[in-house]
């Protein structure tokens, strides 16, 4: 028997993304679709969302929606059905999803995606006609908000609800003044509610409400109950006891695989690993880097404290010393950018900084770097470690979250079974990195340990197949409805 979901997320590929919110949001309907699942996106109408949504039809308009005159807009992207809120005063700005060209979060984000969340327990709860749901999934703090409109103002507070959390540090949380314009009822101002620490909470209300809490990886659920990642969660966490689970991401491999990736100058497959030294050559070539006999390290990454980047540059001075090189994609802190440019300055033709992003580039940066640095202090699943293992781009990784769940470190008895796929350390400091990379270069020196790390990468199975399904079977649990 189908199940009929509405997933509700700030960003999805191909329309719009600032991180790997937009890639799993953009996957799941494809990826549930063989098990039974029918599941329809709700976004926000980004001028992106709407260049590219082309033929749509009216499906349902608010009068008001806290304020603002909204519609409701049906169309399809990629065979999936999707909705878009278009309602211009919250959503037809330039700049970012979040925030103005300048990186400035805009002051009402609060008004725009309490909005989206009201115009999403509305459609879940069947106000748009011809629109029957069974289920309601939230993404993130944006759109977290819908299960508390559920719960306290709709027309079915019973609807089973999901709420996932693909980063805990992001909560949304904004000062009590803009309960009394949110449209709740007054018992929705406690801590069974939308109240958090004196404020409202807009992840805090979702995970409250939710049926179920889902992370994107199981090691991520189990860190989350400690103060150091709950970030002040922990203890509604840990009340929620059983009913928060960790759901692996998957990658998409139609967008991600180096037998017939379009971006890059060679594709190859685990058994013809011999072709990335074309891709390598081009990566020396479009970044100015030297040839040499030491591995090419990437990084494609937000240059933020998450991430590890502020220890980045110290090291440095050590990956070049040690014969390696380095080429980076990415942009965030400026203090880090700009300690990442005097490295390059110190080193001309071994560093070399990109800064932005480029969906095409950082296929090839996969394609060709020998190994990608991953140093997060805490990761709720990561992509680009998965993209790295498919592509034979070895990852060298922090042990925390989905970083530890997914890569199988190269120590002696790894080695000995032959199930290594790249190197894991702990702690995000000089000695724990430089030392990481000290391993990798050791084992970058042995050919042939080198390509059987590479093969049992591309060898990994980190598709949708597996948590499509897991994500089924949690809706067909919640539901009732059998397979």
């Amino acid at each position: 028997m189908a199940i009929a979901v509405l997933s509700v997320a700030s960003e999805a590929v191909p329309l719009v993304k600032t991180g790997g919110l937009a890639d799993v949001a953009g996957a799941l309907p494809a990826a549930l679709a063989p098990h039974g699942v029918e599941m329809t996106t709700l976004l926000p109408g980004y001028p992106a969302v709407g260049a590219a949504m082309g033929r749509t039809r009216l499906a349902h308009q608010w009068d008001s929606l806290l304020g603002e005159p909204a519609r409701l807009l049906a169309g399809k992207i990629g065979g999936h059905k999707l909705l878009v809120l278009d309602c211009p005063a919250y959503f037809a700005r330039d700049g970012g999803p979040y925030g103005d060209a300048k990186g400035q979060d805009w002051p009402d984000n609060w008004c725009r995606f309490a909005a989206f969340g009201r115009a999403a327990a509305d459609v879940a709860s069947g106000a748009v006609k011809g629109r029957k749901f069974d289920l309601l999934h939230a993404h993130d703090w944006q759109a977290a908000m819908a299960l508390a409109y559920l719960r306290f103002a709709s027309a079915r507070p019973d609807m089973p609800a999901v709420m996932t959390i693909h980063n805990m540090a992001f909560q949304g949380w904004f000062d009590a003044a803009i309960f009394a314009r949110l449209g709740l009822p007054a018992a929705a101002w406690s801590v069974d509610g939308v109240e958090s620490y004196g404020g409202v909470g807009f992840l805090k209300a979702g995970m409250q409400a939710a049926d179920v809490i889902t992370t994107v990886s199981p090691t991520y659920a189990a860190e989350i109950r400690q103060g150091e990642f709950g970030m002040g969660l922990e203890g509604l966490v840990a009340a929620r006891g059983a009913r928060v689970r960790g759901i692996l991401n998957g990658i998409d491999k139609a967008l991600w695989d180096p037998e017939s990736d379009p971006d890059i100058a060679e594709t190859y497959s685990a058994k013809a690993l011999g072709k990335r030294k074309a891709n390598k050559r081009a990566i020396e070539a479009e970044f100015g880097l030297e040839s040499g006999e030491g591995p090419l390290f990437t990084i494609i990454s937000r240059l933020t404290w998450q991430k590890g980047m502020d220890v980045l540059p110290e090291v440095l001075d050590h990956l070049v010393g040690i014969g390696g090189r380095l080429a980076l994609l990415g942009s965030g802190d400026q203090a880090i950018e700009a300690a990442l440019h005097g490295a390059a300055a110190r080193h001309p033709g071994k560093i070399a900084i990109r800064i932005g992003y480029d969906e095409a580039l950082s296929h090839r940066l996969q394609a060709g770097a020998d190994a990608i640095l991953v140093p997060s202090r805490f990761e709720p699943c990561g992509l680009t470690q998965l993209y790295g293992l498919a592509y034979a781009c070895v990852p060298v990784v922090a042990r925390t979250g989905g970083l530890a769940d997914t890569v199988i470190d190269a120590n002696p008895a790894a080695l000995a079974a032959g199930v290594a796929t790249g190197v894991q350390f702990d702690g995000i400091h000089y000695h724990a990195l430089a030392a990481a990379i000290d391993r990798t270069a050791a084992l970058y020196r042995q050919p042939a340990i080198w390509r059987r790390i590479q093969q049992n990468g591309m060898k990994s199975d980190f598709s949708w197949e597996a948590s499509g399904r897991a994500y089924a079977d949690l809706y067909r649990e919640l539901t009732g409805k059998a397979a």
